[in-house]
């Protein structure tokens, strides 16, 4: 009975959703549109193409009460912690006003990012302009040319680097404050590793093994003072860019999922495009792409973006292979288990780098050589 009755809750829930979508739609003069969800991914966010003639629409549907809740502009590490996930990692959660924020940002730089056409932030709903179909994960099995393709994602990324944004961004009527992506933050990323994937193929991880873990952490994560930070989108890879090739220059890779974006060392969106969880990337283009971004970003200091490039990539894999496992036995989406060896070669391939030299002694000492 008391299933039955969540379940009765959840759709009477979802009827009343359903409604405020279909007012919000009407108040934007989408009222007569088809509205046609597209499929779940990890996030709470839903998705809806709006189809009127020939026009198109994209509504989002964030309801802020579904995420954990978010850190205060000035809260400590410790209050950050008291929060819970959301406020530690700094991520937007369902908060529609750093999409609308940094959306607009980003247009305004000449980046392909969606217009914002309607906005409720206090209901979590916006109507964002459809930039179409072409994924680069789609548009590259239909034909399209990998290396053009991600040549111009790399051209993007330098310059998003070389542009300035603000600290505070705007829009709708809200605001929405952009924050480093500090210690604090990449630290508690990499903890997911211990909480979810070493449980899986290792067992529970000590309290020193843990220690011993956050501290070389921090010691790796010191080489990523070497180059200046920028804005980093934070989720950069194949299913969130579009293919615009009737667009000029950097706009021809359209923009997705930025929500929680940070300011970050240069490399980190890099690794994310080629370090993809979810594709395999032509080996022999990694290191053409890795030179053409240093290049076109203006850095200095090869050495030592390759360090960096390697621990960012350790500490976002280290992430990835927690939040999947996560995904598998906490939420029930065991297909996110299927990718788990992609994620896991890209580890060991970071964990080579002499700057992460301890840490991947470190994982040897706990797991099988085909879990590490």
């Amino acid at each position: 009975m008391e299933t039955g009755g969540r379940a009765l809750a959840q759709s009477l829930s979802e009827d009343a959703r359903a409604r405020e979508r279909a007012e919000f739609a009407a108040s934007a003069g989408w009222g007569d549109a088809a509205i046609n969800a597209f499929p779940g991914d990890a996030s709470t966010r839903r998705y809806f193409r709006l189809n009127r003639g020939g026009e198109r629409a994209i509504l989002m549907d964030a309801p802020a009460a579904s995420e954990a809740p978010l850190a205060p502009d000035n809260a400590s590490p410790a209050e950050r912690e008291a929060l819970g996930y959301n406020a530690v990692a700094r991520l937007a959660g369902n908060n529609v006003a750093a999409f609308a924020g940094i959306a607009q940002a980003l247009a305004e730089r000449g980046f392909s990012a969606p217009r914002v056409l309607a906005a409720d932030v206090q209901r979590g709903l916006l109507l964002i302009e459809d930039l179409g179909d072409a994924l680069y994960a789609r548009a590259i099995p239909a034909g399209a040319h990998e290396g053009t393709l991600y040549a111009s994602a790399v051209d993007t990324l330098a310059a998003l680097y070389r542009s300035s944004f603000p600290d505070v961004f705007e829009a709708c009527g809200s605001h929405w404050r952009v924050h480093a992506y500090d210690e604090t933050a990449l630290l508690a990323e990499t903890r997911l590793y211990l909480d979810w994937y070493l449980p899986r193929f290792a067992g529970d991880p000590s309290a020193d093994f843990r220690a011993e873990w956050d501290g070389l952490w921090r010691q790796a994560l010191a080489t990523l003072g070497a180059h200046a930070p920028g804005l980093a989108l934070r989720d950069y890879h194949a299913e969130n860019l579009i293919w615009l090739p009737e667009r000029d220059a950097e706009s021809r890779t359209g923009l997705l999922d930025f929500q929680d974006g940070l300011f970050a060392h240069p490399a980190y969106d890099l690794v994310s495009l080629i370090e993809d969880a979810r594709r395999d990337v032509s080996p022999d283009l990694a290191d053409p792409l890795k030179t053409r971004f240093f290049k076109a970003a203006k850095l200095q200091d090869r050495a030592g973006f390759d360090a960096a490039y390697a621990v960012l990539g350790a500490q976002r894999n280290a992430k990835i292979l927690g939040i999947f496992v996560r995904l598998a036995e906490r939420d029930g989406k065991a297909r996110y288990l299927d990718l788990i060896p992609r994620v896991r070669a890209h580890f060991e391939q970071d964990l080579a780098h002499p700057a992460l030299r301890d840490i991947a002694a470190l994982v040897r000492r706990v797991l099988p050589e085909g879990a590490r």
